[in-house]
């Protein structure tokens, strides 16, 4: 079992902050008017999913790296002065949690769960196998954990492939109590969440899933615009979302969908971009932005891999009425796309206490802060 290290001292670090990384120009993104974009984190090597304690500690997860980090800015000035590798040799560990001063992390094919983490930064414990019967595919094995509402850890299980029809546990997400105990499924023909999160208003789930690839074969143009990816609802269990059946409202899988109504499933709430590949998503419920942006949600979109022209590399933000409906989805943050070519990848968001958002990038490994000064 992999054992916790401090790779770097924090004495080391502490130099390394003063000024920005190479190659991340923050003067070529473009935000709403009044907002700022700044460092708070660097030398995090392929930052991916973050989640920040009461305590002040930043857990940031990597895939590539098989590496999970603690990020703590001890004097206050909103620029990290401490970073500690606390894991290394793990199976692409993107999902993490934070519950009753434990760390969870997701594996490919089990969670763990590393107790008192935050008092142990330098001298972490082994950790503690919570569950390890999730499936061993590396295609879409990679995963978003977060605890819900109701106390549940809440666990996706993505498609082992571009498109196919396997079951449960497969394109799914599923539940369990937080000791690995009582596991169901959730929502049904989910193809690869790496995002989801709780409306506060109303305490239901959000998640954000990506679309199927080559859907039209050897005609390029189809391939390139379709099918969207997702924005989806989840107000109770038992949901069944379309993959790999249909896509999007109504488009019927070449391959899956002969047979199959759209009306027999959930659409998506919102449509986004074909192939962004949207990722982690927040609901905005700090006090330092404009009210106009209260209780909507922010998306992190990662970008596109497979079109002729490359799309997402951005934050959109996705405006709900009243009714929690979607009305609107546009370009929040974005510059990291220069043409058809890219120098950062969005994954992840995170509210301040003081209300400023964390997003991470894992092909720069930085985390950014956007504040609002109105300036």
């Amino acid at each position: 079992m992999p054992r916790l290290i401090l790779l770097l001292t924090a004495g080391l670090l502490a130099c390394s902050f003063h000024g920005n990384p190479r190659d991340v120009d923050l003067d070529k993104i473009k935000l709403p008017p009044g907002f700022e974009i700044s460092i708070f984190a660097e030398d995090v090597p392929n930052a991916r999913s973050l989640r920040l304690t009461p305590g002040g500690t930043l857990f940031v997860s990597t895939r590539r790296e098989g590496k999970v980090y603690a990020v703590r800015d001890t004097d206050g000035d909103y620029v990290a002065d401490e970073v500690y590798t606390l894991a290394e040799g793990l199976n692409m560990p993107n999902g993490i949690a934070f519950r009753d001063g434990a760390l969870y992390v997701a594996e490919v094919n089990r969670i763990l769960r590393y107790d008192d983490i935050e008092r142990r930064l330098a001298d972490p414990p082994e950790p503690v196998v919570v569950y390890d019967d999730l499936p061993s595919d590396r295609h879409h094995g990679w995963k978003y954990i977060d605890f819900g509402p109701d106390g549940k850890l809440y666990v996706p299980v993505g498609a082992p492939c571009n498109i196919c029809d396997e079951g449960d546990p497969y394109a799914a997400i599923l539940r369990m109590n937080p000791d690995g105990s009582d596991v169901e499924v959730f929502a049904r023909g989910v193809r690869n969440t790496v995002g989801f999160t709780w409306d506060p208003l109303t305490g239901e789930m959000w998640f954000t899933d990506n679309g199927r690839d080559n859907i039209g074969g050897q005609n390029q143009d189809i391939t390139d615009n379709s099918p969207p990816c997702e924005l989806n609802h989840a107000p109770r269990a038992g949901m069944h979302f379309g993959y790999p059946y249909v896509h999007g409202r109504a488009i019927l899988d070449p391959e899956f969908g002969a047979g199959h109504d759209p009306a027999d499933y959930t659409p998506p709430a919102r449509e986004l971009g074909p192939h962004v590949a949207p990722l982690g998503l927040e609901f905005y419920t700090g006090e330092m932005f404009p009210g106009e942006y209260r209780n909507q949600i922010f998306i992190a979109e990662h970008g596109s891999w497979n079109r002729r022209q490359k799309i997402g590399y951005r934050v959109t933000l996705v405006r709900l009425d009243e009714n929690r409906r979607p009305t609107s989805y546009e370009p929040f943050a974005e510059g990291w796309l220069e043409g058809n070519d890219n120098w950062g990848r969005p994954v992840d968001l995170e509210l301040m206490p003081d209300g400023s958002m964390l997003l991470s990038d894992d092909q720069n490994g930085v985390v950014y802060r956007i504040t609002y000064t109105g300036r």
